[in-house]
């Protein structure tokens, strides 16, 4: 396995790291026991970044990750959310964040986390995580209920105000850094020079860069799908996997310190760990890379509408 620092001084953390959005059941059902052999997998092959959040699932895959990490708690650095409690149900009140962390570390059967992450920002009020969610934030890792806190979303715009507003430890940014778009480099630099450290959600941005396609729900414009497919095509014809593909060019960006994958497949995740040791075709990646070229927007909007440049 290898390992980068997380921000400035921060914890050393696997280059790939395990997500549990396989408990949201969006990517269609998964059994529960197949989730947790893959979870476990991952540590025994010395994956120690370990994503969660209470809407995953509505609590199960907390409650999940717990009984994996029984006796391994100390092996991981283990990472949860507050502000969204179920999927597209925001409360970043100063009160629900605190009981809810409170609900997640009973779950996770820990007296603490060792990131905190106010989840999917966009969704609040600008100004009320300036000057209420980012300053808790801060409290809450005081009091010992964090050894670091951040922020997560979509729209690079909005983590770029929150992480100048507030002496943040880490970013986990979704979806902005892969074949189809690579936004995230420039603002992960920006970060990293501000001491915060970024973690990259969903590669593969939700499905879309895979042989089999988005979901239907996938919130991607028309033109990004069908630069998707016509990727996916021209891996197929080359004998490769747009995904496999597109997680190796992820995984050779130092400005990363870890990529997230939320797979609940063993042999899956036997495969992404070779892939941390290969090097994708440079031909093909040229190519691949070259369909999403004249695509005019990599991203879609996420949020409120209340943050400028919303869409970013």
């Amino acid at each position: 396995m290898k390992y980068r620092v997380l921000g400035r001084g921060g914890p050393k953390v696997s280059v790939i790291g395990l997500g549990t959005t396989a408990f949201m059941g969006i990517f269609g059902r998964r059994d529960p026991g197949a989730v947790a052999d893959t979870l476990r997998l991952g540590l025994d092959n010395g994956i120690n970044l370990v994503d969660t959040a209470p809407s995953y699932g509505n609590g199960f895959a907390e409650t999940m990750l717990g009984t994996v990490l029984r006796g391994r708690r100390h092996e991981v650095v283990l990472t949860t959310k507050v502000g969204c409690y179920a999927p597209e149900e925001f409360d970043f009140s100063e009160q629900r964040i605190r009981s809810g962390l409170e609900d997640s570390l009973r779950r996770l059967e820990t007296d603490h986390v060792d990131v905190l992450l106010a989840h999917d920002i966009e969704y609040a009020d600008p100004r009320h995580v300036t000057t209420v969610v980012l300053p808790l934030l801060e409290k809450l890792k005081a009091e010992g209920k964090a050894r670091a806190v951040g922020v997560s979303g979509l729209p690079l715009s909005v983590l770029d105000t929150a992480v100048g507003a507030a002496e943040l430890d880490v970013v986990l940014s979704y979806c902005r850094y892969g074949v189809h778009d690579t936004s995230l480099t420039a603002a992960a630099r920006r970060w990293r020079e501000r001491g915060t450290g970024t973690v990259l959600g969903s590669a593969v941005a939700m499905g879309l860069l895979t042989q089999a396609g988005p979901p239907r729900w996938h919130p991607a414009p028309p033109e990004l799908r069908a630069a998707a497919a016509r990727a996916a095509a021209l891996c197929a014809e080359r004998g490769a996997d747009l995904a496999t593909l597109t997680i190796q060019f992820a995984f050779a960006n130092d400005a990363l310190g870890s990529v997230l994958t939320g797979t609940a497949d063993g042999d899956h995740l036997r495969a992404m760990i070779r892939a941390l040791d290969t090097t994708p075709d440079p031909q093909l990646l040229a190519d691949v890379r070259s369909v999403f070229a004249g695509v005019a927007n990599p991203t879609w909007p996420s949020g409120n509408g209340l943050w400028p440049d919303d869409g970013s």
